[in-house]
């Protein structure tokens, strides 16, 4: 006796809250370092090592003033951000956008927005930090190098 195939059940949807749960694991992943950092001054010397890249070589790296960017961005001081590490604000930013469009897909069952990685753009993010780099370490570019503690 043969039976009939029976179809195939529908996928349940994940409940909302299940939805919700990696976007706000990376939300406490990127938050508590955060708040460590907007609690404890990095413009004060002692509370965090001195760049590699800098003891090694005196070049201020593409993360250099990071610290402090982000320190002044979670105190409201746009201007001492940008000062300190322009590419760190720029890329908060741009974590902040896809973070929003993440979490406002997971509410809503919608689709996240994704960024692929392929080669062509792991270079164009490499050739980004390697222009910085150089151009804050130019004396035409001094503005784009943070300020000696």
């Amino acid at each position: 006796m043969n039976a009939a195939p029976q179809p195939s059940a529908s996928p349940v949807p994940p409940s909302p809250l299940r939805r919700l749960a990696r976007p706000l694991a990376a939300l406490v992943a990127v938050g508590l370092p955060t708040l460590y950092v907007a609690a404890v001054d990095p413009n004060t010397p002692g509370h965090y090592p001195t760049c590699p890249v800098l003891s090694a070589t005196g070049w201020w790296c593409p993360g250099c003033g990071g610290l402090r960017a982000v320190h002044a961005l979670t105190h409201g001081d746009l201007t001492a951000a940008v000062h300190d590490n322009l590419l760190v604000v720029v890329l908060a930013v741009v974590a902040a956008v896809l973070w929003v469009g993440w979490l406002w897909a997971a509410l809503t069952g919608a689709k996240a927005p994704r960024i692929g990685f392929g080669a062509a753009r792991t270079v164009l993010l490499l050739l980004v930090l390697g222009l910085f780099m150089v151009l804050r370490n130019l004396p035409a570019g001094a503005g784009l190098a943070p300020p000696v503690v």
